[in-house]
């Protein structure tokens, strides 16, 4: 796959990832909630990435996301996606700080990679700027204005694949440009919590 050329300051080598709960039991976050039925519960967690160049794969996680286990989805799932998206080492790879993506056998299988791709450095207290967070708006979106609601998580999760994969490229490359500007705004920021728009 050949990487666009872009114009002035955009940088194409950034990768994001994260990945999001859609679930319909009580108590969980509104941001990430979708209702599977009026009377159904359950739910599942998304684990995705993409790049200006490709929109990367997205994983149903099926246990809670510990250390091991993420490091599983870096190693399966991440590490082909940068060699094939950036294979002239060159790719800045950005996550949150979650605690098992600070986790120390993360981190030093991270540290063993750096001749592959770049782990972008973020302070713990700084504000989340990572841009999946609106692919994740825009997918609740689009799956809650589907009916009939999901009767199952079989449904829900096959709805969700299909979100994903027809999300538009010129959605996710908008927001890797934005990328020189959040962080800009952040450095003048000192750091602070401030919103990034």
């Amino acid at each position: 796959m050949s990487r666009r050329e872009l114009p002035g300051r955009m940088n194409p080598d950034f990768s994001f990832i994260t990945s999001m709960v859609v679930s319909g039991y009580a108590g969980c976050q509104a941001n990430s909630c979708f209702p599977l039925s009026p009377h159904a519960g359950g739910g599942i967690m998304l684990w995705g990435m993409f790049s200006w160049a490709a929109l990367g794969p997205v994983v149903v996680v099926e246990q809670a996301m510990k250390a091991a286990n993420y490091l599983n989805n870096i190693t399966d799932q991440l590490h082909p996606y940068m060699a094939f998206v950036f294979p002239t080492r060159n790719g800045i790879f950005h996550q949150d700080n979650a605690p098992c993506h600070k986790a120390r056998i993360v981190l030093e299988w991270f540290e063993e990679h750096t001749d592959e791709f770049h782990l972008m450095s973020w302070l713990p207290n700084s504000p989340d700027f990572n841009p999946m967070e609106p692919i994740w708006d825009a997918m609740e979106r689009q799956l809650t204005a589907q009916t009939p609601p999901c009767p199952n998580i079989s449904t829900l999760r096959d709805r969700c694949l299909d979100i994903w994969y027809t999300l538009s490229p010129v959605m996710y490359q908008k927001l890797v440009a934005s990328m020189p500007r959040r962080v800009a705004a952040i450095l003048k920021a000192k750091g602070g919590q401030r919103v990034i728009e």
